[in-house]
This record gives C-alpha cells, structure tokens and sequence, in this order.
C-alpha cells in the first residue's frame, strides 16, 4: 500500500539545525570583526572601534547589501536573545563586590549619583525630543553606566526590539568615541590633578578599554582611578535593571481570588538579572576559581560579539538614517550633560 509523502511541518523541525545557518552567519561577521580590529590597530595604532562596534557595523553593511531570508533568523534572533542572556548572566562573574568596598564611600556615592542624575536627565532630554520611550531608556542606561553592555541588558527588560537595541548602540557608540577621544584633548585645559582626570575617564567612558585610552595620557595612577571609578559604574547596571524591571513589569493574564491581577516575580526581575547578580554573589565569596574567571570572561565576549552582530543584521539602516535626528540629538545633549555632571564631582572631590 502507498502512503503519500510525508511532509513535515516547519515547527517540527530540530531548533538547534534551523538555528545553525543564521549562528554560522554570525560567526562569519564576528570573525570579520576580529580582523579589521587588527587591522585598526595596525593602522592607525591605536584601537579606537573594538571588536563589539564592529560586529555590529559589519552587520549593518551586510543587511544593507542583502536582507537575510527565512533560514537565517531562527539563528540570528538565538544570538540576540538567548546568547546574549546568557552572555549577561557570565559578566557577573568579572566583579566583585568586595573591590567595589575597597575604594571608599565616596567613589560609591559620587558614581551612584552621577549614574541617577544622569537617567533622569536623559529621559527629559528624550521626552523633550519626542523619542520613543523604550528608546530614550536604552540611551539613557547606555551612556550612565556602560554602553553595550547595558543597552543590551536593559533592552529585555523594558521589551526593546531589535531595531530600537542596533540604532541605539550605533548613535551612542560614535556618541563615546567622541568622549574618548575629547577627554585627553580637554585635559590640559581643566587643570585638574591626573587621579582627577583619571576619575573624570572612569565616569564618562563607558567601555573599559576605553576609558585606559581616556586616562592613559594621565599616568599610570589615572589609570588606575579609573578602571575602580568605571568598575563601580559598571556594578550600578544590576540595581538599573532590578527597578526597570518593577517598573515596566505587567500583570499576569489571570486573576487571584480577590480579582487582582498578580504580578510574576520572573517579570519582576528576570532570569538573566538574577544570574548576572548570583555570578557576582559568587564571585564574592570566592567561591569561582582563579582560573576559571579569565575563560568565563572571554565566553561572555565572544557571546556578545555574537549579539552585536546579530543586531546588525537586524536593522535597517536605510530607514534609520531617515529617522535617527531625535536619537542623535538625544544622545549629543545626554554626554553633555553627563560630562557637566561628572566635572563637577570630580572638581568638588578633588579639591585641594
């Protein structure tokens, strides 16, 4: 007897093969990205474009020559999504809380309001210039604390798509290599101490290796004070997220038996943050051997380098360019404000 042909629906397929050829593609532009970062620093001597901005500018020129089809979005939204979650909950294991506590009471209290003064700004400075909402935040958290990393932490959190993530960290990208590049060039002008400048770097230079080529001009101390004041930035991402969390949170489709809808304490803080605070927890009690921190670091960065790239390829860059005049000026007026902000912290606890 003869049955006829068996057609399998396309859900019933194995996620992990419908995800190979779009995580494939996403290597490819990675694997790009690591080249032309040699390649930048080989050129110009200095690498001022890391490897992060690259995936994600690489990315764009692709989808801006050809829109990947059909096969290859299982894996690239696996990049976006499930890796770089992952990625955010294996960051937590580059800190610790007991170096945070090393550097005094006041670094604590000078980054934590630097960080506050300078959401809210942001999200004025948004609504002024009729940004979106979701927008606005990732501005907001991307220039406050550390660029990438928390634009691409945030975004679930307040339900950010794709697009809204890759036109972000474009503008605010090129947004901070003006800062990096500004700092150095202002110093001799603010007649500042180099541990100041160093400070200043820490708290306006949102990438790490950043803010070395920020302080760098200053001294191995400016270094120094920097990388602790940009740490201490860094650890304000978890607290960020936490209430952004709360605060956007929505009640669960049922009701409880007073007719009130429950709020699910996964929506209150999601998995990722949770992880990237117990990685950190951990880390703490030195529970993570020495040498396991150094490859768990470096799989979170590949993770992200992935990500980026992923997001790359989810933007339209064509109908960015035609909207982005709100994000730009968005981004421009929220660096000065927090370059204002910053000088005048570091004057006042540098002085004399």
């Amino acid at each position: 007897m003869l049955h006829p042909p068996l057609h399998l629906p396309r859900w019933s397929l194995p996620i992990g093969a419908r995800q190979v050829p779009g995580i494939g593609l996403c290597l490819v532009i990675t694997g790009l990205a690591c080249l032309l970062e040699r390649m930048e620093g080989m050129v110009l001597g200095r690498v001022w474009l890391e490897t992060l901005n690259l995936a994600l500018l690489a990315g764009l020129a692709f989808r801006a020559m050809h829109v990947p089809g059909p096969v290859w979005m299982p894996g690239i939204r696996c990049c976006s999504r499930t890796l770089l979650n992952v990625a955010i909950v294996l960051l937590g294991t580059s800190f610790s809380i007991d170096t945070v506590f090393s550097v005094g009471p006041w670094v604590l209290v000078a980054v934590a309001g630097v960080v506050a003064f300078s959401l809210v700004f942001t999200c004025c400075i948004g609504r002024m210039m009729g940004l979106d909402t979701r927008q606005t935040l990732l501005v907001a958290c991307g220039n406050s604390i550390c660029g990438n990393s928390a634009i691409m932490a945030a975004a679930p959190v307040i339900r950010a798509g794709e697009r809204d993530i890759g036109v972000t960290i474009t503008f605010t990208a090129a947004g901070g290599l003006v800062i990096v590049i500004g700092i150095p060039l202002l110093g001799p002008f603010l007649d500042m101490s180099d541990m100041a400048q160093g400070a200043l770097a820490g708290l306006t230079v949102y990438a790490v290796p950043q803010v070395v080529a920020a302080a760098a001009p200053f001294g191995a101390g400016a270094i120094h004070m920097g990388m602790l004041v940009k740490l201490v930035r860094v650890l304000m991402l978890g607290p960020v997220c936490v209430i952004l969390s709360i605060l956007s949170a929505r009640p669960e489709t049922g009701r409880d038996r007073h007719g009130k809808r429950p709020y699910a304490l996964t929506r209150l803080v999601p998995w990722y943050i949770t992880g990237f605070m117990a990685m950190m927890t951990v880390r703490s009690l030195h529970l993570i051997p020495a040498m396991a921190v150094g490859p768990i670091n470096t799989t979170a960065a590949v993770l992200t380098v992935l990500a980026m790239a992923a997001l790359g390829l989810s933007v339209d860059i064509r109908s960015v360019l035609r909207t982005g005049r709100p994000l730009a000026l968005t981004v421009m007026l929220s660096l000065c404000g927090l370059l204002g902000i910053s000088l005048l912290v570091v004057t006042a606890a540098f002085r004399g």
